[in-house]
């Protein structure tokens, strides 16, 4: 399911942003991808991912990250290396597999990500557990 066709995009205040590769929904409390089928996501993509939401990239910034994968594309899991070392902003991920290689893909990334990688079968399941992060609990309680 496309996040546009979920209920949370009608409950959740969010900017959205396309890409010739992809579409990105930015909320308060996570970033979420839908690449289009047929893409590797490589170090061009994620360089013109982060100078488009350089605003939302500072140094005491926590969000979560969805990967919504309907479609199928690849993806350089040593990018979460870099990224992770250079701009340390997820506090987590979550990838909405819809096949069994997808869930594979998805494990392998998982090598290679250093904080909690959740493999979800559909879109609620990742975006409740994002949203239910301890981190967001606690930042709703202080406000």
């Amino acid at each position: 399911m496309k996040f546009e066709n979920s209920n949370y995009s009608k409950e959740l205040e969010y900017k959205k942003v396309e890409f010739s590769f992809g579409t990105i929904f930015k909320t308060k409390q996570f970033i979420l991808s839908e690449f289009n089928e047929g893409t590797h996501v490589d170090y061009h993509i994620a360089s013109e991912l982060i100078s488009k939401f350089s605003d939302y990239i500072t140094k005491d910034a926590k969000l979560g990250y969805i990967a919504n994968r309907y479609n199928s594309y690849s993806f350089d899991p040593q990018l979460w290396k870099e990224f992770n070392s250079d701009y340390d902003i997820f506090i987590a991920s979550a990838i909405v597999t819809y096949s069994d290689f997808s869930y594979l893909n998805a494990s392998l990334e998982k090598q290679f990500f250093e904080k909690s990688l959740k493999r979800c079968s559909n879109l609620e399941e990742a975006i409740e557990w994002i949203m239910n992060l301890k981190e967001f609990k606690t930042e709703a309680n202080q406000n």
